[in-house]
């Protein structure tokens, strides 16, 4: 093979290339279940050339962590110091909008990444959090402007989280204006109706199949869903091992199982918080107490469903990805008819901006119930929205 030909087999920018395809793989399919033959077949090249580039899975995951992370270091590199909160928000917008394929693996960064790489990708992100306060704070000067600006990043991340369909250039200016509505938000006002919210208490664990529900989750949540075995399950529950065998077929049936019952306490809260409800902004400020108060209840299931659902087969998959569209269109149909200039994608990007919101405001605040707290990441998903 000549020289030519092999540089036209081998593109220098192979490695850049292994990395896009790399992120896009463990976005769509969660870490464990990513594999090595899978990213080199997206790529386009055999296990063997992929190995030469990185020795191992991980340090291709740390690898495509710190690129997400130094995309939005650089895009902040040429804006100005003084300048305004939009001029901070619009390049950290285009580069996660340009790249969501790839980005919703930050979901994992700190479940996998050990204690070093963490630390570096964290400190980065704090870099980005401090120009956006910033900015936020010479604009508006409100309380606690970190926590406003990491909400307002939520809602812009939002965007590797879901697929749904729209022109870049159009979600780019929803999502800057959604934005810079969080980060102009008082988080100590407090949208009316917040804190009356009704919600269903979940079932006592009275049977065997219930404890293992109950057991599972915090140790998913803890040590992640793959290093957790059956027989610690049991071991929690009180059992032998080969007992959780005649509840569930498997781990992940497990997860699957405990994600829909949560999903039905959600649709239970939703429909009981709704009754009575006509005023279509009532309806949202209800939809949004109620989503607040099941993310700060419900803490340990969140983060474990965020960061593990992803991973699980497509059957197990396809129930818990119905229920939250059914969830989903809820809010959009009420959403519309409070801002009917929005059609059904836009309505759908902000609904899941207003979620963003929720995730990372509450991650900044440790998930610390309190009225206080609820009341602030209540206001921000209100000002997400539009409202």
């Amino acid at each position: 093979m000549t020289a030519e030909s092999t540089a036209a087999v081998r593109p220098r920018n192979r490695k850049q290339l292994i990395v896009e395809a790399a992120g896009r793989v463990f976005s769509e399919r969660g870490y464990h279940a990513a594999s090595m033959d899978g990213i080199a077949a997206a790529v386009g090249i055999t296990a063997a050339a992929l190995y030469r580039h990185f020795p191992n899975k991980y340090a291709l995951f740390a690898e495509c962590a710190d690129v997400m992370a130094d995309r939005l270091v650089a895009a902040l590199v040429e804006v100005p110091a003084e300048a305004p909160p939009a001029d901070v928000l619009a390049p950290v917008t285009r580069v996660t909008v340009a790249h969501r394929a790839s980005g919703g693996l930050y979901r994992w960064e700190a479940r996998y990444l050990d204690r070093a790489d963490r630390h570096a990708l964290a400190a980065k992100f704090a870099h980005v959090v401090d120009r956006v306060a910033d900015a936020v704070r010479r604009e508006h000067p409100l309380p606690d402007e970190h926590l406003r600006a990491t909400a307002a990043l939520g809602a812009i991340g939002s965007i590797t989280m879901h697929h749904a369909s729209i022109a870049q250039r159009r979600v780019e200016e929803l999502l800057l204006a959604s934005a810079l509505r969080v980060v102009a938000t008082d988080p100590t006002t407090a949208p009316r109706g917040a804190r009356l919210v009704d919600l269903p208490t979940p079932p006592v664990p009275r049977t065997r199949r219930s404890e293992i529900l109950a057991a599972a989750v915090p140790l998913f949540e803890r040590d992640g869903f793959a290093n957790v075995t059956n027989g610690m399950i049991a071991e929690a529950v009180g059992v032998v091992s080969s007992a959780i065998y005649r509840y569930f077929p498997g781990k992940a049936d497990i997860l699957a199982a405990a994600c829909l019952q949560a999903a039905g306490l959600l649709a239970q809260a939703v429909e009981q918080n709704l009754r009575g409800v006509v005023d279509p902004h009532e309806a949202v400020v209800a939809l949004t107490a109620t989503y607040v108060a099941y993310s700060f209840e419900h803490t340990a299931l969140t983060s474990v469903a965020d960061a593990e659902v992803i991973g699980l087969p497509a059957a197990l998959q396809r129930t818990l990805v119905v229920a939250q569209r059914e969830h989903i269109a809820v809010w959009e149909q009420q959403l519309r008819l409070v801002r009917p200039e929005l059609d059904s994608r836009q309505a759908r990007v902000l609904v899941h901006a207003g979620f963003g919101v929720v995730v990372e405001a509450g991650r900044r605040l440790r998930w610390q119930d309190t009225p206080a707290h609820r009341d602030a990441v209540a206001a921000f998903v209100l000002a997400s929205l539009g409202l």
